[in-house]
């Protein structure tokens, strides 16, 4: 979830690893920083969300790009250029072209050897070097600059990306949205803020059956982007006594 104040932005996340019905750890942090001012918090498939968009493309590319943006124009990405840059690439990955779309033409036993033949090399070469499937992810994107202040991006799993105050995504977001479109407020301080996405915890905590116990909730503001708080009731899970 995330929420965006009077000169700041508010990130919060679970902090559960699951796959199925296990949960493997509760300390994970899914809110990743993607520069000095910016910050990611994803969730979905355990594959794609936080280090890994999906296949070889990771968020560290995005984070790598953002670099490579400011040294080669001595000037940061803004965060809405840094939230487009991430659509875009989620985008081409919906479209990207499908094995099943490389068919051989059949006109004699010679071409459709040679075309079956290219078929395959490309099969090859596509499964190696080209992730070919969708990212089943879904981003909150938070960030401040200098010029436009403090501001929050929503991108989902098929590209969509709107510039939002506030914002959820998971099971979660069905009880945290419903307590911000009553509770938020544009010009809310830090303590406000917080106490906000407290209260999201609280219902979450409260009503949600598989209810994650751990959160991490960062901030970005003229000073930076930074852990603010984490709101634990389990200890991590790792290692458990014998």
């Amino acid at each position: 979830m995330g929420v965006v104040g009077k000169g700041f932005a508010i990130v919060a996340a679970d902090t559960s690893a699951v796959h199925s019905i296990m949960l493997h750890k509760n300390n994970e942090d899914k809110i990743m920083l993607l520069d000095s001012h910016k910050l990611v918090a994803a969730s979905g498939e355990p594959g794609d969300r936080y280090f890994e968009f999906g296949g070889l493309i990771r968020v560290e590319y995005v984070q790598k790009n953002v670099s490579l943006y400011k040294f080669r124009n001595g000037i940061p990405l803004t965060t809405a250029a840094a939230a487009n840059f991430t659509r875009g690439e989620l985008a081409t990955a919906l479209r990207k072209l499908s094995f099943a779309s490389v068919r051989p033409s059949v006109k004699t036993p010679m071409a459709f050897s040679v075309d079956f033949l290219v078929s395959v090399m490309f099969m090859i070469f596509s499964t190696l070097i080209i992730d070919q499937n969708p990212y089943s992810v879904n981003i909150l994107m938070a960030g401040y600059d200098n010029e436009s202040g403090a501001s929050l991006y929503y991108i989902d799993y098929i590209a969509t990306l709107h510039k939002v105050d506030k914002g959820a995504f998971g099971y979660g977001s069905y009880f945290s949205l419903s307590t911000m479109d009553t509770h938020y407020r544009s010009d809310m301080s830090v303590g406000e803020a917080i106490e906000l996405v407290d209260k999201c915890i609280l219902e979450i905590r409260s009503r949600l059956v598989v209810a994650p116990p751990n959160f991490v909730i960062k901030i970005v503001d003229k000073d930076g982007a930074r852990d603010y708080a984490w709101r634990q009731s389990v200890q991590d899970v790792t290692t458990a006594a014998v």
